[in-house]
């Protein structure tokens, strides 16, 4: 297991009872910003200690030679990280992946596609734990036994939203992080999500925004990449549909419009060998004939046109269109086919 030290100037100082030591000069020759001063002084090491006791419990301060070269690189980065899990998986190639908590089928579907595709080709997806395509899309690296990681917006003894314990849960399980700059016991607050985002983008090499509405928090994730000089990458959506209007004026921007993963691996390599051209069949029938999906919404779609849209054969797409419709997610309607309800989505 890998052992976390106190950085070397700090440590003599943290537990002191010398009261003649000048801490705001010792802080300040670490080259502390003043946020990362007040930080410090936020801080009760006795609940800390207990807290690392824990099995798996991990802190990491900004001095430590484990802490991710990523994010100190941004400007005011957290000065410490509170860690349950692998450590080392922030030092791996992470992409941000973040959405809408209001998703619709077409963001969840190619949420979870993307992520599994992203993750099983060596890409750690970070995002926040958060309701909607947050989650959707930690669960599809997990999907895959990929690997994944949630920054918080709280102490990680209160995971938020408490409805996602189970996707925690599952994320540790699976050799995941969860992270936190906040101190354990600290209560989610609508405040804390901007720092966290920060942190999700400044871990990532680039922010994939799956769907995002034009007051969607994403966007804020999206501007936090910009600042700290990452890529940012955005999925297209439905022209008439407002959670699409978010997504679509990023990449008016500038943002790299995605339509399939090797847009994001490629942009990461300056070749293929370690994109593993499979395609996987998952047992989720929410990832079934993704490419069908993609094309089919509520309007009736003949069987011509989808073949056209998705550049098959129509004896391919009937082939799929029976298999979709035999697992309830299309239906046939006068005039062609339509998606029958909502995808079931675990998240």
């Amino acid at each position: 297991m890998l052992e976390h030290k106190k950085p070397s100037k700090l440590k003599k100082y943290i537990n002191t009872s010398v009261n003649d030591i000048d801490d705001e000069l010792i802080l300040r020759q670490c080259q502390l910003s003043k946020e990362q001063i007040q930080q410090f002084y936020q801080f009760n090491v006795q609940p800390i200690l207990d807290w690392l006791n824990q099995d798996n419990h991990h802190l990491i301060s900004y001095y430590d030679p484990a802490y991710p070269e990523q994010l100190k690189q941004i400007n005011n980065a957290p000065l410490f990280l509170f860690i349950i899990g692998d450590p080392l998986l922030l030092a791996t190639a992470q992409l941000a992946m973040v959405g809408s908590r209001q998703f619709t089928d077409y963001g969840a579907q190619w949420a979870r596609y993307f992520a599994a595709e992203l993750a099983i080709n060596g890409l750690t997806i970070t995002s926040g734990l958060a309701l909607g395509i947050d989650a959707i899309s930690h669960r599809g690296a997990l999907d895959v036994k990929g690997k994944t990681i949630a920054v918080l917006g709280s102490g990680l003894n209160h995971i938020a939203p408490k409805t996602n314990y189970y996707l925690a849960r599952d994320i540790l399980a699976n050799q995941g992080a969860i992270i936190s700059e906040f101190l354990p016991n600290i209560q989610a607050r609508s405040e804390y999500y901007p720092r966290r985002n920060r942190i999700i983008s400044g871990l990532s090499l680039g922010t994939f925004v799956v769907e995002a509405s034009p007051n969607s928090g994403s966007l804020i994730t999206a501007r936090y990449a910009l600042e700290q000089n990452r890529d940012v990458f955005a999925l297209p959506g439905e022209i008439d549909h407002l959670n699409s209007g978010g997504s679509h004026w990023l990449i008016k921007q500038g943002a790299y419009l995605v339509t399939k993963p090797s847009d994001i691996l490629e942009h990461y390599t300056n070749h293929l060998n370690w994109l593993k051209k499979q395609t996987q069949l998952y047992a989720t029938s929410s990832l079934l004939h993704n490419d069908i999906l993609a094309v089919i919404n509520h309007h009736a779609m003949p069987i011509d046109i989808i073949a056209d849209k998705t550049g098959q054969t129509v004896t391919d797409v009937a082939i799929k269109l029976v298999e979709l419709e035999l697992e309830g997610l299309v239906k046939t309607v006068s005039g062609g086919y339509i998606k029958n309800g909502a995808l079931a989505i675990d998240n």
